[in-house]
């Protein structure tokens, strides 16, 4: 699985990522983050002063895409 974080900033954020890697995020970009990277502390310290937020892409549902003539590409 993975998640999304969003950076409630009003300016830019680096964030530090485990072994040694930095996401940069401008004020309300959003990124993709491996569930294993959640969990870095760093990151903690970010979601807790209210910097960064992440939220699980299993809770989000998601909106399917309508193709040509109206009809959803998930109908068989």
């Amino acid at each position: 699985m993975s998640k999304s974080i969003t950076n409630k900033t009003r300016g830019a954020l680096k964030v530090p990522l485990p072994q040694g890697r930095v996401l940069r995020l401008g004020p309300g970009q959003s990124g993709g983050l491996s569930h294993y990277d959640a969990d870095h502390p760093p990151l903690k310290k970010l979601v807790e002063a209210g910097k960064i937020e992440i939220v699980d892409d299993a809770d989000n549902e998601a909106v399917p895409v309508h193709g040509r003539r109206g009809s959803s590409p998930f109908q068989h």
